[in-house]
């Protein structure tokens, strides 16, 4: 492994390893603009340079395209060097139009980090700026092509990463310019990553625009709770509202990206009409009552009917803590029926991917990069797990070939980044050949009995569920014996239900008493329900969510649930007036700021679906729990939600979850 001395520190890297990245592995940061650890290397800014004084390369160098050897002397100080970084600084800045305060990449800007800390604080040039026109890109990006700095990150983001086509680089020298051939919105369902991708302002998220500085945002670690894959993100929310989401770096599961969908689809989150009030037949009330009186009608229900035609209805939204909770809530009425899925197909399959996944067959989104046969079979990937598609390209430019076997006819509009075979049947792809094959596939429509196979030939497999959290529901219905609501209607014996975070559709419920509903979406079962619980969004919870490859990722609260701070309800502030009304005019007094500090959150009385289940089980005579990660669970309440998770087949020494 090659030993170097970077600034009188002594270090030793990995072969391969950059000067760059070596400088950074001791604390060390060197100015850069155009390296990003997921793109191939371009030395474009030429802001990187360091001296090398002694060694097999001396003089000055860029640091970002440099291996670490033996014997290196680098100075990151040196005056030339330093200089060297200076100028590049300076004529960067000739053309920038120093728009930092009205510029939403202002207090996360590398432009404004490293022009300061390289000293440039004056113009010398005197000449009129390049200036360009900017284009429409779509309701998503905002484009500012005068900010650029030609680092060319986003076209080696958007072209070679991502596989777009509809987004490039035209012109030369002082002319370049990165955008369209004409205005449009960007095709690539990784667009949204430009933002995150550029180091300065030519991009910027159009949703959030002028809304908020860097400085004045709550964030923290989370989970994407839009499909299984289990991308890692941090959203950014400003007075209760969710304002920007922005990709955060797992190198198993997202590596530094995310998809679109992830980063724009907020609008449940913010929904001013999202049901924030609990209600009993209608009526708002405060959530104790609400929970005494769905506690009473169960009773009540249960002495004429009997617990058999009681079902406890969850779903794959739920997080693994109120996964477990609802089997334990069952549990307390021993002939009660418990569901996680409507369909059979879904809830069979996510069971069955749960018994036959283990650490040796199972493939993480990061293992698609180096495999030498990949198998896309009866799943929609752009939609269902869109995240996986860049490292599929990773690994299909190296020469790796992806098959395709019986594509579902499903409404996806996305074209796949990279090239596919088709092939009619499984037994039409050679994987006999390839030592590191993987299959891509979805619980709910692969064949049981091609999966096993497979995985007894060491092929490994990326079993897709249905549903963000359906890893953890699969988990929890093989424990409590969970059936599909389907067949519990089938059976015709439940007469009345209680749901949680559920996506059963009301209309198919004909004869069946909604008790009770907790959600914090607006459905036809939170209409239906006799008693209405609200519950927090995955932005305005901490817990645990499992990825189709069985990792378990906690995730904690961006901010505390209650009414967005903007457009909230005049009767919420107090009543004051400064001047005296107009004659003839009404003493109306305008809304303000209220005067004396408010307990609770105006709209705030959600909260976490599992502590609702908690409490409720609390009411009908069951023991109080105040954490359901115990047991073989207990490890993975001290889990890291910045260390990137872990997989929990570790966690139980047989086949079957052990007692929670």
């Amino acid at each position: 492994m090659p030993k170097l001395i970077i600034d009188n520190l002594p270090v030793e890297v990995a072969p391969g390893t950059t000067v760059l990245e070596a400088a950074r592995s001791i604390g060390i940061t060197i100015p850069h603009f155009c390296y990003h650890p997921a793109l191939a290397l371009a030395s474009a800014c030429r802001l990187c340079a360091v001296k090398m004084l002694d060694g097999p390369v001396k003089g000055i160098q860029m640091s970002c395209s440099l291996p670490a050897q033996d014997g290196m002397v680098v100075s990151t100080t040196d005056p030339e060097a330093l200089k060297m970084r200076a100028l590049v600084i300076e004529w960067l800045m000739m053309n920038h139009p120093h728009d930092c305060p009205v510029c939403d990449e202002g207090g996360e800007c590398l432009l404004q980090d490293f022009t300061i800390a390289g000293g440039h604080s004056r113009r010398r040039y005197q000449g009129d700026k390049r200036t360009h026109r900017n284009q429409y890109l779509g309701e998503h990006v905002y484009h500012e092509m005068n900010r650029c700095i030609q680092c060319y990150r986003c076209v080696r983001f958007y072209q070679d990463y991502a596989g777009g086509t509809d987004f490039g680089v035209t012109g030369s020298a002082g002319r370049v310019y990165f955008g369209r051939f004409e205005d449009g919105p960007l095709e690539s369902p990784f667009s949204g990553n430009l933002v995150d991708i550029c180091p300065t302002g030519v991009f910027t998220d159009k949703t959030g625009r002028y809304r908020a500085r860097y400085w004045d945002y709550q964030f923290s670690p989370s989970i994407c709770q839009h499909c299984s894959v289990g991308c890692n993100l941090a959203p950014q929310a400003f007075q209760r509202e969710v304002i920007k989401i922005v990709g955060r770096r797992n190198d198993q599961v997202n590596s530094w990206f995310i998809c679109d969908r992830a980063r724009f689809d907020k609008k449940g989150i913010n929904d001013p009409s999202r049901p924030r009030e609990p209600k009993v037949d209608g009526e708002a009330t405060d959530y104790e009552t609400a929970l005494d009186a769905l506690a009473a009608r169960i009773y009540d229900f249960l002495e004429v009917h009997g617990p058999e035609s009681l079902a406890f209805v969850g779903s794959s939204r739920l997080s693994l803590e109120g996964c477990l909770m609802l089997g334990e809530l069952a549990a307390n009425f021993e002939a009660a029926a418990l569901s996680f899925y409507g369909d059979p197909a879904e809830a069979k399959g996510s069971q069955f991917a749960t018994e036959l996944l283990t650490e040796q067959n199972v493939a993480a989104p990061a293992d698609l990069a180096s495999a030498d046969c990949i198998v896309l079979l009866s799943v929609d990937l752009m939609n269902e797990g869109p995240m996986l598609a860049p490292f599929i390209r990773k690994a299909s430019l190296t020469g790796t070939k992806v098959y395709r076997v019986d594509a579902p006819a499903l409404p996806s509009e996305q074209r796949l980044p990279f090239d596919c075979l088709d092939a009619a049947t499984l037994a039409e792809v050679p994987l006999e050949t390839a030592s590191r094959a993987i299959v891509v596939c979805h619980a709910a429509r692969t064949p049981h009995e091609e999966l096993a196979p497979l995985a007894a030939k060491g092929v490994r497999l990326a079993v897709l569920q249905p549903g963000p959290n359906g890893f953890a529901a699969g988990l929890a219905a093989r424990k409590h014996g969970a059936v599909p609501f389907a067949e519990v209607l089938a059976a015709k014996k439940v007469r009345g239900i209680v749901a949680f975070e559920s996506d059963l559709s009301a209309a198919n419920l004909k004869g069946v008493t909604v008790l009770g509903c907790a959600d914090w979406r607006t459905s036809e079962l939170a209409q239906k329900a006799g008693v209405f619980l609200p519950t927090t969004t995955w932005m305005e919870s901490t817990g645990t969510s499992i990825n189709f490859e069985g990792r378990a990722q906690r995730f904690e609260r961006t901010f505390r649930p209650g009414l967005p701070l903007r457009g909230l309800d005049a009767k919420y502030y107090a009543q004051s007036r400064y001047g005296e009304p107009a004659p003839g005019q009404p003493e109306v007094p305008p809304p303000q700021p209220p005067r004396i500090p408010r307990g609770e959150i105006p709209g705030g009385q959600e909260i976490e679906a599992w502590k609702a289940m908690a409490r409720l089980l609390e009411k009908l005579g069951g023991e109080p729990i105040v954490e359901p990660l115990t047991g073989s669970w207990r490890p993975l309440r001290e889990m890291d939600p910045e260390a990137g998770g872990e997989r929990i087949f570790g966690l139980f020494k047989s086949s079957e979850p052990d007692t929670l």
